[in-house]
């Protein structure tokens, strides 16, 4: 297993597990299949911008040279925001889970998150009722601090978003 930066000669493989991502779990993204599938190759590859201090960054997992999961980092670029990062786009198909994937991309995003200047925070969003999610998220150090109701249409359905956050930074965090 390796866990790496996504280059855009990655972007093929990370558009083909997003789209299957938005296919088999609707409710869990705020994209759907149709919108992103419509969006051309070289939007994903900006996605997986080389530079040191891009807007976003995407890491992913490896098993045997194959693309076994993701996870993205946003990071907020406005001066009041910049100690902030999302943690965004995070799949780990059902073919490769119980194999520790998933927690070693957060901790490898968490990691990648407290390496930029000044950010002091990850925060997420994941969808009411996907307790195996939460519960990795929260293994990993996130806490929940509130709930958006009706946050993803999903179908004729809406779903809720807990949003959570990771102190990466913050001496005392208690003090909030």
């Amino acid at each position: 297993m390796l866990i790496a930066q996504l280059r855009p000669v990655h972007a093929p493989d990370y558009r083909a597990l997003m789209l299957e991502a938005y296919a088999l779990h609707p409710e869990a993204f705020s994209s759907s299949v149709a919108e992103r599938a419509a969006l051309p190759l070289p939007w994903w590859q900006l996605r997986l911008s080389e530079e040191p201090l891009a807007a976003e960054r995407v890491l992913g997992v490896f098993q045997d040279d194959r693309l076994a999961g993701v996870a993205g980092l946003s990071f907020e670029s406005r001066e009041k925001l910049r100690h902030k990062a999302t943690l965004f786009g995070m799949y780990v198909p059902d073919r490769f889970r119980q194999q520790g994937l998933g927690r070693r991309l957060v901790q490898a995003v968490l990691a990648q998150a407290a390496e930029r200047p000044g950010v002091r925070l990850v925060q997420l969003t994941v969808t009411q009722g996907n307790e195996a999610a939460r519960a990795l998220y929260e293994s990993c150090g996130f806490v929940a601090y509130g709930v958006e109701p009706f946050a993803v249409a999903a179908g004729p359905a809406y779903v809720s978003k807990i949003h959570m956050w990771c102190n990466i930074g913050f001496p005392d965090a208690s003090l909030f």
